[in-house]
């Protein structure tokens, strides 16, 4: 899927992402302040959280509530190294079977299984993005 929105059919991109995913383990690339989160905020809604999202970029990870389901939602930007990830039991997460949702994904990219998505979003022009995403699988 490729696609190029904008922040007001932010909605409908976000179903038809949906509709494209084939795992629930989903890694996005972009620029800083790019939207990656806004996207994020669209999609835990649209998968039926009523939780506020926000960026986890000091938590490092946010957890919300689905009816059935949880959704973990990692900020990577602040992690340094692999140990740190450790640290943090990111593999508990990732075999969680849960939804994960992570920015700045590229650190822990060694230990992932060939089971995800990548969304990369790049600025087309100030009130545009371009979203591709790939199926790793």
């Amino acid at each position: 899927m490729e696609t190029n929105y904008q922040l007001i059919d932010l909605d409908a991109v976000v179903e038809q992402l949906i509709k494209n995913l084939k795992t629930k383990t989903i890694l996005f690339n972009g620029d800083m302040g790019i939207g990656k989160t806004t996207l994020i905020k669209t999609l835990v809604k649209k998968l039926g959280s009523n939780d506020e999202v926000s960026s986890p970029t000091f938590s490092i990870v946010n957890e919300y509530e689905l009816q059935d389901d949880k959704i973990f939602h990692f900020d990577l930007y602040r992690i340094k190294n692999l140990d740190e990830a450790y640290n943090l039991g990111i593999e508990d997460y990732l075999d969680s079977g849960h939804w994960i949702l992570i920015e700045w994904p590229n650190i822990i990219k060694p230990i992932l299984n060939n089971n995800f998505d990548i969304i990369n979003l790049k600025l087309e022009n100030e009130n545009s993005r371009k979203l591709t995403i790939q199926n790793e699988y």
